[in-house]
């Protein structure tokens, strides 16, 4: 007789070779499976309504909301699969009330002026560079942080890149998103086209070695945490009072394209959304064209009421 952690095993197996889901994806799933797995220690009854239901309120108890979206998620998917193969007759997630009221939180962004000061404290450092050590890792930093503003991309998405990703003949970068979801992005912008061929050049013999676009000095590939450290220091050298991560460089280029009257549908595009409403949270931090609108356009303005 399989046991529960039979089950976990060969659906994660499944997840890796069948849907081929990204190794981020597979880590949150084994994760919140073995956690259910521990929760159901003693019992043989893991597949019951009310374990599952006792389970969730565990979970509501001890993380945050977005956690636990996460962890019923992961979970749900599971007992779908079982009900796939048939070892479950009936999914009791059909009679489980899993909705529940979460915060939105508005994406935090990058102000435009900061990210000018940022990518302008870049290219001095790489002007005033004393080896070729420096001069190396600021054509590198240069290319991470322009390409992750022009495209919207995620950081996991940029540090998988591989060579043969980037077409610098057309401009364009093949991204692999969530979901095993792939999307191109042009390179609009001359500047940004520059620094990644720069980097594509000087790094060649490296880049070939390691099987990724972007390496680090050990010639592997360069890591998101490689990545949020050079953004701390580029912040502290531009002297802006911000904590930025990568992600908000991502926020960022959502916001600013809104805010250029650029359709939302376009933007969902480019950010690999599979759905128009996780993208629609941008609309709300919109704020500057919110009140560019309201001071020259309302109606208001153009009515002169006489005031006694």
């Amino acid at each position: 007789m399989n046991t529960l952690n039979n089950y976990i095993e060969e659906y994660i197996v499944y997840c890796e070779y069948r849907k081929r889901l990204n190794s981020k994806t597979l880590k949150a799933y084994r994760i919140d499976l073995a956690q259910y797995k521990d929760f159901c220690a003693g019992s043989s009854d893991f597949f019951s309504k009310n374990i599952v239901d006792d389970y969730i309120t565990g979970l509501h108890k001890n993380y945050r909301p977005k956690t636990v979206k996460r962890k019923i998620a992961s979970l749900k998917a599971f007992f779908h699969h079982m009900e796939y193969r048939e070892i479950l007759t009936e999914n009791p997630f059909n009679k489980l009330d899993i909705r529940f009221r979460e915060a939105k939180l508005l994406p935090k962004t990058i102000p435009f002026h900061s990210i000018q000061t940022f990518l302008s404290t870049i290219y001095a450092q790489k002007e005033q560079s004393k080896s070729e050590h420096q001069l190396r890792c600021c054509i590198r930093d240069i290319a991470v942080i322009e390409l992750l503003f022009a495209t919207g991309m995620r950081i996991s998405e940029l540090c998988s890149l591989k060579p043969s990703d980037i077409d610098l003949e057309s401009n364009n970068i093949l991204i692999y998103g969530k979901g095993a979801r792939e999307r191109i992005i042009q390179i609009g912008n001359q500047d940004v086209i520059d620094a990644t061929a720069l980097y594509q050049k000087t790094f060649q013999t490296d880049i070939e070695a390691c099987g990724y676009f972007f390496v680090n000095r050990l010639h592997h590939r360069l890591s998101d945490q490689s990545v949020r450290l050079m953004i701390n220091r580029y912040t502290e050298l531009a002297g802006i009072n911000q904590h930025i991560t990568p992600h908000m460089f991502r926020h960022s280029f959502a916001t600013l394209l809104l805010e250029q009257n650029v359709d939302i549908r376009y933007i969902q595009r480019m950010l690999g959304h599979s759905s128009i409403s996780t993208t629609e949270i941008y609309t709300h931090v919109s704020n500057a064209k919110q009140k560019d609108i309201l001071v020259h356009k309302h109606p208001r303005n153009l009515m002169e009421v006489n005031k006694g």
